[in-house]
């Protein structure tokens, strides 16, 4: 891990298409994990973009009648940076690959593996697959079957490749093959989940073919410094947003204060470039290698993987239309295993937020502060004499906030979620034993109806800032309800290490009775 900085990275996403779900997956998971660490006190840096280069989007602006910078701008300030906005994430840069401090960091780094000897020149022939921009070797092409009947295709992703002969450049990725099996031996964590691991070691086994790195057939690309009638590959540049962000060949001690990146988050499907292509480019430049790559899964919609072509490719705004942001974010968290592919639907969406979100969180925000209201005029009561059941709320909270932190650590938020999920439930259990409201009838001046109100309250503090990474809204309403901030300070400054110790709230703290947090909804379709 960085001394300095926090470092984690989403993939650069493909402009050319609106954003879907799996581009928010992607994005939400990252922005949990380094809200997490921002509340641990650590200096962070969280990067997404835009990869806006290649042949695709050249064919995709003539189309519509347009410059291939025109097409691009329109789609970023359209669709891709209203998509942060729409997912409430908290990112600190966003790079694309057509900002000149991109352009002039990856120029810099080929021109030095260029001096190194690790690149030549050559011809290549061979099938192309201008839809996933990706050069595709002859075992892995196969005949088209249905709609791409007559077609060559890609056995990785199923595109159509064709076969293209041209001048390019080539960068020597044959010579890394054992640096990188013995790479991957003694980092074992570098790729993960396992399923990802292994199947990059057996891609590698198989041996590695020297990679073009370079088009000479259009012209919409960074153009190769030493030879103006080439472009970059896509993917060649493209990978480099992770260190031109971090102010590679521009500004050195940034660089040096930032690099490597703590974890890259990425789709299985580009495993493969973020693993082996690039750790050996970085391996030719003499550079550090990230600490992670770790590959989620597909998110599967009617057993489908999720994609435009197949029409199940559901936007982001549609869910956060109905839902809101909040329950968005914590459904991706807590419905799917981050690393495995994962079956999505509206009915799941709709009935985790009345079953989880409504009725088991907002509920009981909502029953806390009335009965604080109704039984103590909305002033925190000192807390009495503690018995068993106190003992266990507070032994619930502290083993779940622990577990919770550690599973941050392994980039696996829905154990974390669900971890805080049985301080939930252990609240709402814990009212409906203890009864505060015939407390209230029975012995209304005793310290037991205080210590009650005053455990709930304590146990709703825990919750606003264990959830803030997840559900920020709700949880700034619910921390502006516990009237915490005059004597706490800022919901964002709450560090997890110590929002498990006991007893922080301060009797007679003003207690209000929040908006609803998460309202039922009637009729989501």
């Amino acid at each position: 891990m960085s001394d300095s900085t926090f470092y984690v990275t989403t993939p650069i996403y493909y402009v050319n298409d609106a954003p879907h779900i799996g581009h928010g997956y992607t994005t939400v998971m990252g922005d949990i994990i380094t809200r997490w660490h921002r509340q641990r006190g650590e200096k962070v840096w969280y990067l997404t973009g835009t990869d806006e280069h290649g042949q695709k989007v050249l064919r995709k602006a003539t189309d519509n009648g347009v410059s291939p910078q025109e097409w691009v701008d329109k789609l970023v300030e359209d669709e891709w940076k209203p998509l942060l906005r729409t997912i409430d994430i908290a990112n600190d840069d966003f790079i694309r690959t057509t900002e000149q401090r991109h352009i002039d960091g990856s120029r810099a780094f080929w021109q030095d593996l260029y001096d190194r000897g690790a690149v030549y020149k050559g011809e290549f022939s061979g099938h192309y697959s201008v839809g996933s921009e990706e050069f595709v070797s002859e075992d892995d092409v196969a005949d088209g079957e249905g709609e791409d009947e007559g077609f060559k295709v890609s056995k990785l992703d199923g595109s159509r490749v064709e076969l293209v002969s041209e001048e390019n450049y080539f960068f020597r990725l044959g010579d890394y093959q054992q640096q990188l099996l013995d790479f991957y031996e003694a980092n074992p964590d570098f790729i993960q989940p396992e399923s990802a691991r292994n199947e990059v070691i057996s891609f590698v086994s198989r041996g590695l073919r020297d990679l073009s790195i370079s088009r000479s057939t259009f012209d919409w690309g960074i153009q190769v410094p030493w030879d103006d009638k080439h472009v970059f590959y896509v993917w060649i540049e493209a990978l480099l947003n992770y260190v031109t962000a971090a102010g590679y060949g521009v500004d050195q001690e940034k660089f040096d204060q930032m690099w490597p990146a703590n974890i890259h988050l990425v789709g299985k499907d580009i495993a493969r470039f973020h693993a082996v292509i690039w750790p050996a480019m970085l391996f030719a430049a003499g550079q550090p290698v990230p600490h992670q790559v770790f590959a989620h899964g597909w998110l599967l919609v009617g057993g489908q993987k999720m994609s435009k072509s197949k029409a199940n490719g559901i936007r982001p705004d549609e869910i956060v239309d109905t839902f809101g942001s909040d329950a968005y974010r914590y459904y991706f968290a807590r419905a799917l295993t981050f690393g495995s592919d994962g079956s999505i639907s509206w009915e799941d969406i709709q009935a985790r937020y009345h079953a989880e979100l409504a009725n088991g969180f907002g509920n009981l925000a909502s029953r806390v502060a009335a009965m604080i209201g109704k039984y103590a005029g909305g002033k925190l009561p000192e807390e009495g004499r503690r018995t068993p059941a106190e003992q266990a709320v507070i032994e619930t909270v502290a083993q779940a906030v622990a577990e919770a932190d550690e599973a941050i650590d392994a980039v696996a938020p829905q154990d974390a979620l669900s971890a805080i999920w049985r301080i939930v439930d252990e609240l709402n259990g814990y009212l409906t034993e203890q009864a505060p409201w015939k407390v209230a009838k029975d012995d209304p001046d005793s310290d037991r109806l205080a210590t009650i109100l005053a455990t709930a309250a304590e146990g709703m503090r825990v919750l606003a800032v264990v959830l803030n990474p997840v559900t920020p809204k709700a949880s700034a309403v619910l921390w502006d309800s516990l009237g915490a901030e005059p004597t706490l300070g800022a919901l964002d400054d709450q560090l997890m290490a110590s929002v498990g110790h006991w007893g922080q709230l301060p009797a007679g703290a003003m207690i209000t009775k929040p908006a609803s947090l998460f309202p039922r909804i009637e009729a989501a379709e």
